[in-house]
């Protein structure tokens, strides 16, 4: 197959139920392709899948993020182009550095306790679920609310609000689909920006008023002494994209993982007690199965990648769920190996804009995947996952399960 071929097939209802086989397909015309004229790809000159091409396009700090054309028009753009996973140097450095300070070993180790309490309490809840061989929704009873509980309470969220505010970061990740830039689907992400930045300005001045121990109440005491170059608004926007970033990316290693894991019953029952091996797990099940499938970025000037000339201001699309099977890098790319050498899955990104919630993510990971096989070893998925068919977001949304009594 051409490339042509392979877009379009990648495109279609089956390459949004399962991409690899598309992925592999480029993989076999080399690191990076040129992408043909269409006018979904105007401003897109190459798709790269190749692991160091990859790489190093991330790590390079000129390549830069290309606002969409009209951003300012709209909230959820205005938003984005506000927030630190946007916006390119100075500006990216300045908005991290406030925030990567409360990402501190410290704070990791505090939430520890906080993500035991968590799983254990879901676990709880699953079991009296699925005591007379009930059914369980894997995602909504676990996968979801682990990341989400914990993230609430890091940010001060209040728990009542975890309903009305999934519905918005649904609208949201439907938004940002390479479908999903339909007048419907941005105005629901419009209006759920809108939303959140009202309530997050209410959070706000709640924590004025009665500062806690919370993400916001340190933030706010912060932002009014002038200890951190970041406005209220600013502030606003990194909270919204923050708490999403910082949820989904579990949300997927978990729903994603499981089926995976069970077709692994040795590793599975292993896992209980073996540290080491719950983060070759998770870290295996983000190379695997990457919750975030693709990234751009524009070339800072005429330049050529690979062998493939690339304009200043080009975009190139990088395949980061390709890029974490090629095979040149990983040995049989498909298998699922929890002790695979070789080097990190690119699933957290790489260089200025690595995922900050990365250590959180796998730390959740770490502890949840043996409490949940030790406390069900005979748990089984009960039907077909349905995944999201978000080409962007690529995860389990619902999972069917039975817990084994």
């Amino acid at each position: 197959m051409d490339v042509d071929e392979i877009l379009s097939g990648l495109y279609s209802e089956a390459g949004r139920q399962d991409p690899y086989p598309w992925y592999a397909a480029l993989h076999e015309h080399g690191p990076i392709s040129v992408i043909p004229n269409r006018p979904e790809h105007s401003t897109v000159t190459a798709v790269a899948v190749g692991y160091d091409l990859v790489d190093q396009v991330l790590r390079d700090p000129e390549w830069y993020k290309q606002p969409p054309p009209g951003w300012e028009e709209q909230e959820i753009l205005r938003t984005f182009q506000s927030s630190m996973m946007f916006v390119n140097p100075p500006d990216h450095g300045r908005m991290r550095g406030v925030f990567s300070r409360t990402f501190t070993p410290r704070r990791l180790g505090a939430l520890e306790p906080v993500i035991v309490r968590v799983v254990d309490t879901l676990l709880d809840r699953m079991a009296d679920a699925g005591a007379d061989g009930s059914e369980v929704d894997f995602v909504a009873d676990f996968a979801y609310p682990v990341p989400a509980l914990v993230m609430a309470e890091f940010i001060g969220l209040p728990e009542s609000e975890l309903a009305w505010y999934r519905q918005r970061v649904d609208w949201i990740d439907e938004f940002l689909d390479v479908a999903g830039k339909t007048p419907q689907r941005l105005a629901l992400a419009n209006q759920a920006a809108e939303e959140l930045r009202a309530l997050y300005r209410d959070l706000i001045a709640h924590r004025r008023r009665q500062p806690g121990e919370d993400l916001i109440s340190g933030l706010v005491e912060a932002l009014d002494s002038g200890e951190v170059d970041l406005t209220e608004e600013e502030l606003i926007s990194n909270l919204i994209v923050l708490f999403n970033a910082s949820f989904v990316t579990t949300v997927y290693m978990f729903s994603n993982g499981l089926p995976v894991l069970l077709e692994h019953p040795d590793t599975v029952a292993a896992l209980p007690g073996d540290e080491t091996l719950a983060l070759g797990c998770v870290d295996e099940v983000l190379r695997l199965q990457s919750p975030v499938h693709f990234l751009a970025r524009a070339a800072p000037r005429d330049t050529v990648l690979g062998d493939v000339p690339v304009a200043r201001d080009e975009n190139v699309l990088l395949i980061i769920a390709g890029a974490n099977r090629d095979p040149r890098r990983f040995p049989g790319p498909d298998r699922f190996d929890p002790r695979r050498d070789g080097p990190p899955s690119l699933a957290f990104g790489v260089g200025p804009h690595f995922c900050l919630g990365a250590a959180v993510s796998r730390l959740e990971g770490r502890i949840g995947l043996p409490r949940l096989f030790a406390r069900f070893p005979r748990l089984a998925v009960s039907q077909p996952a349905d995944y999201s068919g978000s080409l962007f977001l690529r995860g389990i949304d619902k999972l069917f399960v039975t817990t084994g009594g």
